[in-house]
This record gives structure tokens, sequence and C-alpha cells, in this order.
């Protein structure tokens, strides 16, 4: 013979709309992590720092994130100038992943991409030839993808300059400082 459990509790009329109930469900979505997975997107694992600094600094409400590289799993993706082992357009998509690997560096230092209140500056380096003018384009691969998920707070002040030479040959290098809540 089984032993009878006690049946769940159904909500009462003074719990069913007490929103204390949703906390949990409501945490585990992150509208920006939809948007993301809408776009045909995902965080990659947080990068790791490549030398002796930290990948973050908090400042009151202030995150101030290091530059990252396209890497993925440990690889770099892209490498080499663009002009000469690099087009434009791959460039584009070497800073998007590097904007993936800051946006997993967000989630990493806060927790949720959606505690972002809003992009306030993006630096972007591209490792080019000399006399290579279109940085800017390359660098939108970054910009873009931070305003199409964040909209308005997704614009930013921004650098974009080619360099001679990044760390293991990467293509593309992106920092940012953002403000969150």
């Amino acid at each position: 013979m089984r032993p009878l459990r006690a049946r769940p509790r159904s909500a009462s009329v003074e719990t069913a709309g007490d929103p204390r109930q949703f906390i949990g469900a409501r945490k585990s979505m992150d509208p920006i992590e939809t948007k993301l997975r809408g776009l045909g997107l995902e965080l990659p694992t947080a990068p790791t720092p490549g030398g002796s600094y930290v990948p973050h600094r908090i400042s009151g409400n202030t995150l101030i994130l290091s530059g990252v590289i396209c890497v993925r799993d440990g690889i770099v993706t892209h490498t080499g100038q663009v002009g000469r082992d690099q087009t434009v357009p791959t460039a584009c998509a070497a800073a998007e992943l590097c904007a993936l690997n800051l946006l997993a560096a967000i989630k990493a230092a806060l927790g949720r991409l959606d505690r972002v209140e809003e992009f306030l500056y993006v630096g972007g380096y591209v490792n080019a030839v000399a006399g290579f003018d279109q940085s800017p384009q390359v660098i939108n691969g970054a910009s873009d993808l931070f305003v199409k998920l964040y909209g308005d707070a997704g614009k930013h002040a921004r650098t974009a300059v080619a360099v001679a030479g990044l760390p293991r040959n990467a293509t593309v290098e992106v920092q940012a400082t953002i403000r969150f809540t």
C-alpha cells in the first residue's frame, strides 16, 4: 500500500495575484539574450585576460571593460591585417565577435545583460595595412550589434583607429565603457 502524500496546494485567492510568485521565473529571462538569439547569435564564454590586467573595473555604476579580440573558444577567428589578409566585410565580422565577447564580459561582471543602462564609449582597433582609412566601417560591426540589442542606449561615443598589429595577430580589438543599474 502506498503512503499518502500531501497534495500541493493550488494558489489561493490571496496569493494568486502576488507578483512574488513569479520572481524566480522573471529572473531567468533576459530580454537582451532573447534578442541576441533572435539574431541567430549566442554569447561565447567570457574571455580571460591575456596578460597582467583584469577583465573589468567597476566604479559606481560604470563598468570599464578591457579590450577583447576576435576569439572564440580560445582560438583567434580572424588574423592578419585588413587590406592584405582580411577584407572589410570579414573584419566587420571580427568586430561583431569582439562585441559578443564584450557582452559575455558584461554578463560575467553584472550577472545579466539587461542591467546595461547605456553604452558610453567604444574603442576599436583594426590591424591594418599602412594608410588604411576604413576603420570606422570595420568597427561598425561592433557598434551596430550594440544598437540592435539596446536601441538608443546602445549608441556611444567611439574611437576607430588602424594599428600596425594586435595581440595574437588578431584583426580587431574592441573595448567599452558602460553605465549600468
